[in-house]
């Protein structure tokens, strides 16, 4: 925990941001409460200490964690492999793992090794730190062999005996005049698609389909009415070469949208225009119709299907037979899917997998696998037909439904591995394990009549697999963003653990005050469902304040956005070290739950899940009294800043502040695939409706937009068409353009903005002047005795590149200006170190005999600082 701020570093602090003014309350608080509320007696001096922690986090992760990762090398057999372990002070340690015995070791006598090292190079080796990163056994596994120094080694691992090989041969190097190496040239695709009996070349000439036989001198047109706007292509062949099928593209070009780059980095006194296609919400799109072609007997029809009105032209899956092949239709508006078998003979089609919704169709989250065997033809085919989300067989000759492979109030994640021999598949599912967080993911087997289903993880954890080679054995690692990482061996067959392997060390950080955020669980809006979501609390958490909350969203249906693994820098605790509980969780209307859950916003996109949201912070505020929910803030980007800035338009009477970056205010501006998929086609009233455009009277509260001005992902006129109706309403609000930038949450810049918008408006207090003087990067000697002084730091983010071009080892310290010093890096002689640190921030070199050697304050832009 730092020090508290001495007086004399606290005036210092308190001239240089231009002020002393404690602000007085903040009008409309409730009755004082039993906990004292944020805003009182928040000083300036309180304001700066927070600063300076928010500071002291960035620092504070960059403190090394170790066996958070395993990379096995499998050795031959496949039941045994080896990893490296990094600790402290550049030690390290290699492991043996014998899957059939279940045991784990050294992977060698790291102390003999060290020893036999020293005597054979006559350099001192350690045993805790071999000068090798890898090893490779050799075929009877006695021996090791590694690289040190200009050398590749060999170690009898039951002698100890080390020696030297001998250098391998460096590649021959050819003659200059030598004839280069022979390759394959890919035929030229303009001349034609020939087919693949080699009988017949197929080709478009002036928007028609031609064929032209082998040998033969003149190609015979199969169309005659193609046209630059409406013209064939997409052309294949059937697998026996008998048929030809191809595509009527109904061309339409996407129109365009257009900005202007107000700053060019060429420079120049004139705006740069930009123009890109970008296809909107009921926008007209190419369409395709399937046409069959008979080269033999020279006919074309079109087949008796429906056209493509969404998308590009399918991919075709020929059937054994070589006449029939499918393809994939999701209908425009997504609430129809359909696999479809055409006959290119006769032109019969009948739909294999015909399935409607009443909402939509996830397109964003597909599963389709033709595994194809000897023996059958068969489609796996995923659906939340059953209202969840589930695996089902068809027979693909037939056209019959088989079976439902997967049942149950659970979810199907992915699909990893599909064994159409042994007619069994690997996936992950998530809510299928009572009492954990139901998005937490665990890999399982099943068999494609859905008999044999095996757990093969186990740990209240998120579950991620690296399989050996023959995947008999799998290395399962596990994490929550409450739980450092967890290594486990186990087998395939029946998941059954052969040995823990590690479990990650985190003490450096803990050591330093660092802790995990807190996962919470609480009712949604129908008191029924439960809402899961991350907490974080300032490090210096002080049980007697009472702290503002703080919401960061992203409510895109396209999936779940909590993090539930294992992190050590979180943006979220970088914000909460202000002064804030920062909080954010998945309420309905997003993926990776129900069918139900995700229906929420359809049609819906509005709701964002805020109401299921102000349940879960009112439960959380419940809980703990220290959390003060009249003051509550949110931000958020691209999806997320649509929902930000609606928390203050449509539930004004419970968020009070709100950033939204490059939101998707209006989903009639943004981008026709993303927003038809959850809004519908073609476009209806519900699109103003759900439109932030639409309410922007009702804004209450603060509201600062942030927009690229470059965004080819959500249109910067989403953002000032926002603007625009603010300002018609005669609503306050702050509005920030970032010249030249795409789509953003606004970088650096705009990340300490949006600090500064929530200290100022949640917590009540002006944030640092940041338009006072920054000196410029210096580097100043300390004559002998000297004491080290810090200037006040707090502004952008910037890199130091320190270079100890002394013949001793330094040390570098932070002075946070505080009267202390902290410990960041030590350099050899000759060493670089890039440190990240803020402009303003003062940096000390002491050498090895402790005496201070340069103070090093960094200035607004990346800099280089010798130390001499």
């Amino acid at each position: 925990m730092a020090a508290p701020i001495s007086r004399r570093h606290f005036i210092k602090h308190l001239a240089a941001l231009g002020g002393s003014a404690a602000l007085g309350p903040v009008p409309g608080r409730a009755a004082k409460p039993r906990h004292k509320p944020a805003s009182e007696g928040v000083s300036r001096e309180r304001v700066l200490e927070q600063y300076r922690h928010q500071e002291e986090y960035q620092m504070l992760v960059k403190q090394p964690i170790y066996r958070a990762t395993i990379t096995p090398h499998w050795l031959a057999g496949n039941s045994r492999f080896w990893y490296r372990n990094d600790g402290p002070r550049r030690t390290r340690e290699f492991i043996l793992v014998d899957a059939k015995r279940g045991t784990r070791q050294a992977a060698f006598d790291h102390k003999k090794l060290a020893g036999a090292l020293t005597r054979a190079t006559g350099t001192t080796y350690r045993a805790d730190r071999p000068p090798f990163e890898e090893i490779e056994y050799g075929t009877d596994s006695q021996k090791i062999q590694f690289h040190v120094g200009d050398n590749d080694w060999r170690c009898d691992l039951t002698s100890y005996d080390c020696i030297p090989l001998p250098r391998s041969a460096p590649p021959e190097k050819k003659p200059e005049n030598a004839p280069a190496d022979q390759t394959a040239t890919p035929p030229d695709e303009s001349v034609g698609l020939p087919s693949p009996d080699g009988r017949w070349m197929a080709f478009v000439k002036d928007h028609n389909v031609h064929v032209r036989a082998k040998g033969g001198p003149d190609a015979v047109p199969l169309t005659r009415d193609g046209t630059a706007e409406k013209y064939y292509g997409a052309l294949h062949w059937s697998p026996d070469s008998e048929a030809l099928v191809g595509f009527l593209i109904n061309f339409v070009p996407t129109k365009e949208l257009y900005m202007v780059e107000s700053s060019p980095k060429d420079g120049g006194t004139r705006g740069v225009l930009h123009h890109h296609e970008y296809a909107q919400p009921g926008d007209p799109f190419t369409t395709y119709a399937l046409w069959l072609f008979d080269p033999a007997a020279k006919t074309a029809r079109p087949a008796p299907v429906g056209h493509i009105d969404f998308g590009d032209a399918p991919d075709l899956r020929w059937k054994k037979d070589g006449r029939r092949f499918t393809y994939e239709k999701i209908d425009r508006g997504h609430q129809r899917f359909r696999v479809i078998e055409v006959d290119s003979r006769t032109g019969q089609s009948r739909a294999i997998i015909d399935e409607r919704a009443k909402t939509f169709i996830n397109a964003y989250h597909p599963y389709i696998s033709y595994p194809d065997t000897e023996e059958t033809d068969e489609i796996i085919y995923a659906s939340e037909r059953d209202g969840w989300r589930h695996l089902y067989l068809y027979d693909r000759e037939s056209g019959w439904f088989e079976n439902q492979i997967t049942r149950g109030a659970w979810v199907v994640r992915e699909v990893d591995h599909v064994d159409p021999q042994a007619r069994q598949l690997w996936f992950r599912v998530s809510g299928k394990n009572p009492g954990e967080d139901p998005y937490l993911m665990h890999h399982y087997r099943v068999n494609f009549d859905g008999t044999g289903l095996t757990a093969l993880t186990e740990g209240d954890g998120d579950h991620s697999v690296q399989w050996s080679p023959d995947r008999k054995y799998l290395i399962d690692t596990y994490s929550r963003a409450d739980l450092p990482p967890v290594h486990a061996l186990r087998r395939e067959s029946d998941g059954a653990l052969v040995c823990e392997l590690e479990r990650a060390d985190i003490s450096a950080l803990t050591g330093k005050g660092w802790r995990m955020p807190e996962v919470f669980a609480a009712k949604g809006r129908d008191g029924v469902t439960d809402i899961w979501g991350l907490v974080c609390r300032p490090l210096h958490f002080d049980h007697a304040r009472r702290y503002p909350i703080i919401e960061n969203i992203y409510a895109g249906p396209h999936d779940s956005f909590t993090r539930k693994t294992f992190a050590v820098y979180d943006s979220m605790q970088a914000l909460a070290e202000l002064g804030f509980i920062v909080v954010q969780c998945d309420g309905m209307g997003t993926r990776n739950r129900s069918k139900a859950f995700h229906d929420v916003c359809w049609h819906n996109v509005a709701d964002a899940g805020l109401p299921d949201r102000i349940a879960w912070i009112t439960a959380l505020a419940k809980k703990y009294p220290q959390f003060e929910i009249t003051r509550v803030g949110i931000y958020g980007t691209s999806a997320g800043g649509q929902s930000a800035a609606g928390a203050l338009l449509f539930h004004g009477d419970f968020y009070k502040v709100a950033v939204a970056s490059s939101g998707c205010h209006d989903n009639r501006v943004d981008k026709a695939s993303w927003n038809e998929q959850w809004m519908g086609y073609p476009v209806g009233p519900w699109y103003a409706e759900n439109s932030n455009v639409t309410h922007a009277g009702n804004l209450r509260g603060r509201l600062l937009l942030i927009v690229g001005e470059l965004d080819t992902n959500v249109p910067p006129e989403s953002t000032l068409r926002l603007t625009d109706a603010l300002i018609k309403a005669g609503k306050d609000f702050d509005l920030l353009v970032i010249p030249g930038s795409e789509h953003t949450d606004g970088g650096a810049y705009g990340e300490r903005r949006r600090r500064d918008f929530f200290v100022r408006h949640l917590l009540g207090v002006e944030p640092p002047d940041r338009n006072r003087p920054i000196p410029p990067a210096r580097l100043t000697p300390l004559p002998a005795g000297a004491e080290a002084e810090a200037l006040p730091g707090g502004g952008d983010p910037t890199t130091v590149q320190f270079k100890n071009t002394t013949h001793q080892p330094v040390t570098l310290y932070w002075l946070p200006g505080d009267g202390t010093r902290k410990e960041y890096a030590t350099l050899a002689p000759g060493d670089t170190h890039a440190q990240n640190t803020y402009a303003g921030h003062s940096w000390l070199a002491v050498g090895k005999d402790g005496r201070p050697l340069v103070v090093f304050v960094a200035g607004p832009r990346p800099g280089v600082a010798e130390i001499r």
